[in-house]
């Protein structure tokens, strides 16, 4: 005989919660289980699948459109809505609409496209007056009465200066080639120099820087005066008391050019003494002080240092009144006594 099993607690808490779900029963009853379904074969499973692929689908096709009858026309009629029209008459609105929003965005572009040309003519047509009105008016043509000229002194001759100035009278002041007007007062005697400015409107500022005459010279017509570039720029008929007169011989331009550099380096009050000078070659250059000695220069070179040594034996208590000073050599002057 078999010996009693005891239940392990899982076994006991699994039958309690059978009595529990039994509605009528004692304790020692089971739940049944329902039946299982039998399952479809294979090709009942193919065939049903297969019937609802090929199968129409009604949700998919469009709605069919149902008969109207006369009263449901008859209250569209009266409807205060307005009945949409079927889809081609749709498609032609929004392609009329297209149209008119393309007519009028040309028509913009086209009105838009006038105001630019008209603003870049109305620049044009300023910008154009404005030029005309700079370059071509009268406005701002020269007047030979507007002209200021300063510098003119007797060594120029104004006739030509003005001759020059009433060649441009009207021309306009922005096309005026300055630099060429300066040229041709250069080109008068007596100018060494020439400076142009533009007045505004119609005026110019003449400045002239005039030749100074250093020395004069005997000449057919009477006396010339020359600058220190041998450049007559004057005509007398009697040599100046305040300029040395010059001696040389007539055409030698290279003994007339070494005794006027030798003037260009005398000192001012030193070049106020003297009365006369002269020299018959290049190495020869002389000249007399008025109460003073006589200067023996000899040639153009060291005219500078010459010049000093000359004012200082002149400042000097030895310097003879009527004797001979010679600085040809100007590291070793000689002085001597009246011949």
């Amino acid at each position: 005989m078999s010996e009693p099993r005891t239940r392990t607690p899982e076994e006991g808490r699994a039958s309690g919660r059978g009595r529990a779900a039994t509605p009528q029963g004692g304790e020692g009853q089971r739940v049944s289980k329902a039946p299982a379904r039998p399952r479809p074969s294979r090709e009942i499973e193919t065939r049903t699948r297969r019937d609802i692929e090929t199968r129409p689908r009604r949700d998919l096709e469009p709605p069919r459109r149902a008969q109207e009858s006369p009263k449901s026309e008859a209250r569209v009629q009266d409807s205060p809505w307005v009945r949409v029209g079927p889809k081609s008459a749709h498609i032609d609105t929004v392609t009329q609409r297209m149209n008119e929003r393309l007519a009028e965005r040309k028509r913009t572009e086209r009105r838009r496209a006038w105001v630019r040309f008209g603003r870049w003519a109305a620049i044009s047509g300023v910008v154009a007056g404005a030029l005309w009105a700079f370059f071509m008016s009268p406005l701002f043509a020269l007047h030979p009465s507007k002209v200021e000229l300063l510098g003119l002194t007797a060594e120029i001759d104004g006739t030509e200066v003005a001759a020059v100035i009433e060649a441009h009278d009207g021309e306009s002041l922005a096309l005026l080639n300055v630099p060429h007007v300066a040229d041709q007062l250069r080109d008068i005697t007596g100018v060494l120099d020439a400076k142009v400015e533009r007045v505004w409107p119609s005026g110019l500022r003449v400045t002239l820087v005039p030749r100074q005459p250093v020395a004069a010279i005997a000449s057919a017509e009477g006396f010339a005066l020359l600058d220190a570039d041998a450049i007559q720029v004057g005509l007398v008929e009697q040599p100046p008391a305040n300029m040395p007169l010059v001696s040389v011989p007539v055409g030698d331009d290279r003994v007339l050019a070494a005794v006027l550099e030798v003037i260009r380096n005398l000192p001012a009050d030193v070049l106020g003494r003297v009365s006369g000078i002269g020299a018959q070659t290049e190495d020869t250059v002389s000249f007399g002080l008025r109460d003073g000695p006589r200067v023996e220069w000899g040639s153009a070179d060291d005219s500078a240092l010459k010049a000093q040594v000359l004012a200082a034996m002149l400042a000097s208590s030895s310097a003879p009144v009527g004797g001979v000073i010679d600085v040809s050599a100007p590291t070793l002057p000689i002085t001597r006594a009246g011949e």
